[in-house]
């Protein structure tokens, strides 16, 4: 069934599945974000009055979804969804007690694993707070409104590494990186394992209405899907990477069904030859973080990922699709970027046939 806010929603899963599983459709897979020709009369709503309308308000942030859902043009892959927002108020470390700040744009945690040892054993996500019966209750919101219109999202509830470094706070955890990596290793595969049960249970909401998943990284799968990401480790070396965090990455891949790992900053491109060899990895983004140059810059990278076989995702500008396919192969390569207009985005989706090329 196509959706209101995607028309052409079940051409586009079968894309999906074929970029996925590594097959060429005649050209790459792309997902083009831009303004629609004649968008409905929806009056836009009005700036929130304060913290708590903008995260927490549920009519709000209904609103703010049509609004945008409504007057936005989605060509190619690109896919409408539903969320409420990503600032941290719906994560795993608030659920373990962090206090939360937020301000109009995001919040951040204090940390309160402050103790000189890792006692993680007795951490647990506390179904009783107040922000994890808001997130239930925001998830089951966006089912509602979403139902023949568009996906939602599954949300962003933290990842490998930075749950922890949430909890014991970035200093912290690094020394213990060096004086008792055992003991991290150790608290990793615990909290992905409470990971992997509070995605099951957000999953069972979100599975039918969406087909599958979507989370804060807007791809789709007929699965389980999350983006895996560590940029905790920006701070550390390769070899304390892969002996104190990949195991828990691994775990994670393992129990997902599709799964892209979100390689955030320069300082992050040094893991990458460890996370290349992950069996169940099947997709690569490569963003070398704000201020830096082009993904284009860093083209023997990007040729690194597909050279091993795994499918890659890059974010450039529109006037970066044609150099991209012409030195990339179009199998297993996702580029997201945006238009002015719609008429411009529909011409870039022509384009991609004539630029496109299978090179293995």
């Amino acid at each position: 069934m196509n959706l209101i806010y995607k028309p052409d929603w079940e051409e586009t899963k079968e894309n999906y599945r074929k970029w996925w599983a590594g097959e060429y459709f005649g050209r790459c897979a792309i997902a083009i974000y831009a303004p629609k020709r004649n968008p409905p009369d929806i009056p836009e709503p009005e700036e929130p009055k304060d913290i708590h309308q903008k995260w927490y308000d549920l009519d709000y942030i209904s609103a703010v979804n049509q609004y945008n859902l409504s007057h936005t043009f989605f060509a190619g892959e690109a896919i409408p969804i539903w969320n409420g927002g990503y600032p941290g108020h719906t994560a795993i470390p608030t659920y373990m007690g962090c206090p939360i700040h937020l301000d109009m744009h995001t919040g951040w945690w204090e940390p309160i694993f402050l103790g000189q040892g890792l006692e993680y054993k007795d951490l647990r996500i506390d179904e009783s707070h107040p922000d994890y019966k808001f997130a239930i209750e925001l998830l089951n919101r966006g089912v509602l409104e979403s139902k023949g219109k568009c996906l939602v999202s599954i949300g962003a509830f933290g990842g490998c590494g930075d749950t922890l470094a949430a909890l014991r706070g970035t200093e912290r955890l690094l020394i213990d990186c060096i004086e008792r990596p055992q003991q991290v290793k150790e608290a990793e595969l615990f909290l992905m394992d409470i990971w992997c049960k509070h995605y099951e249970k957000l999953y069972q909401i979100i599975k039918d209405v969406d087909e599958g998943s979507t989370c804060w990284f807007p791809l789709w799968a007929p699965g389980k899907f999350y983006a895996s990401q560590n940029d905790f480790a920006y701070n550390i070396s390769p070899k304390m990477f892969e002996q104190i965090f990949l195991p828990a990455i691994e775990r994670q891949t393992n129990f997902l069904d599709y799964c892209v790992y979100h390689v955030d900053g320069l300082g992050n491109f040094n893991h990458l030859d460890v996370l290349l060899e992950l069996p169940k990895l099947q997709a690569i983004q490569i963003l070398p973080g704000a201020g830096k140059p082009s993904p284009l810059y860093f083209m023997d990278v990007l040729k690194k990922v597909q050279k091993k076989g795994k499918n890659l995702h890059i974010s450039i500008q529109c006037f970066e699709v044609q150099p991209a396919l012409e030195n990339l192969s179009a199998r297993g390569l996702f580029i997201s970027t945006s238009c002015k207009t719609e008429d411009d985005a529909r011409r870039l989706i022509e384009n991609t046939y004539k630029w496109s090329e299978d090179r293995g």
